[in-house]
């Protein structure tokens, strides 16, 4: 792992994107996989499995009965013909998710999602969806989290049939990206200030973008080493809100839950410092605004850059 090369990584994004964008345009990726399935088990580890979570909610929305599980747990759909599990992996080398396919081998269609189409998890699988996010030299799964998210994003409309542009999507989450890292200058600075505490990091997501607040957090722990953690808007009254009363509070808050206002009323009553994401926050220390925000789906795939660049900066400077 590499802190420069992490940063290369997140600078090559918007390039990724347009090539994804360009392969969608082109094909279904998904095309030969059946569409009669009663139901959908996502399985993976970390970033698989955040993004996996926002998909299963998004199929569950669409009338298809979807999970999201952890590739290491003992239990599951039992295997059945009419289950159909997609296995995410970048690498594609994951142990407990290529435990997970060996138990449904056979038994359940098998679809692959990898960055490595060469990986054993490919080998394994009926069918195989490349990530093409190319080669994450910092060694930390950013691209791929980012690809993962709108490929499953083209899963849910090949599976209920609903027109959906994701190719569109793509483009326009490359624009987003874009934006974020040509104004970066302007907006990393007061956001490192507003987020630095030993107490760490507090990132909080709506439920439908529950992946960007553990993806950032994930990002914090593993590159800078910092102390983080995810949690729902409207839960986190219910279960965070404890912590405001006796830590030196900092709050990333990726905004657009309609429980955002008594989050942001407790985090101002007790003082925290709150870093805002998407919508304009009067009591925030600081607010990052970027092209296509406003679209939750944009946001969904863009937002997580903003935690990304954080460790990013943090790690460099904890690197020298």
């Amino acid at each position: 792992m590499n802190p420069r090369l992490f940063l290369a990584d997140l600078e090559q994004k918007p390039a990724a994107l347009d090539e994804l964008a360009s392969r969608l345009y082109a094909a279904n990726p998904f095309a030969a996989v059946p569409t009669e399935s009663r139901r959908v088990a996502f399985v993976g580890m970390g970033s698989s499995r955040y993004a996996a979570g926002v998909a299963a909610l998004e199929l569950r929305a669409a009338g298809i009965d979807a999970v999201a599980e952890y590739a290491s747990a003992a239990v599951g759909y039992p295997p059945a013909a009419d289950t159909l599990i997609v296995a995410i992996s970048a690498t594609g080398e994951s142990a407990e998710t290529l435990d997970t396919v060996a138990r449904y081998r056979g038994r359940s269609p098998v679809v692959a999602v990898t960055n490595d189409p060469r990986s054993r998890i490919a080998s394994a699988a009926d069918f195989v969806v490349e990530m093409h996010a190319g080669t994450e030299a910092g060694g930390v799964a950013c691209r791929t989290f980012q690809h993962t998210a709108l490929l499953l994003q083209r899963l849910e409309a090949h599976l209920t049939g609903i027109p959906h542009d994701v190719e569109g999507l793509t483009r326009r989450v490359g624009d987003a990206t874009r934006d974020l890292l040509n104004r970066r200058r302007e907006w990393l600075p007061p956001v490192l200030e507003a987020l630095d505490s030993r107490a760490g990091v507090f990132v909080i997501a709506p439920a439908e973008r529950l992946s960007s607040a553990e993806q950032s957090a994930l990002m914090i722990r593993e590159g800078p080493r910092k102390p983080a953690v995810a949690c729902e808007t409207g839960d986190w009254v219910h279960v965070d809100v404890y912590l405001t009363k006796t830590l030196d509070y900092r709050a990333l808050l990726f905004g657009g839950s309609r429980w955002d206002g008594q989050a942001i009323e407790w985090l101002a009553k007790r003082r925290a410092r709150i870093v805002a994401v998407g919508q304009d926050v009067p009591s925030a220390s600081a607010v990052v605004r970027y092209a296509g925000d406003d679209d939750p789906l944009v946001a969904l795939h863009t937002e997580t850059l903003v935690g990304e660049l954080v460790a990013a900066a943090w790690w460099s400077g904890r690197s020298e």
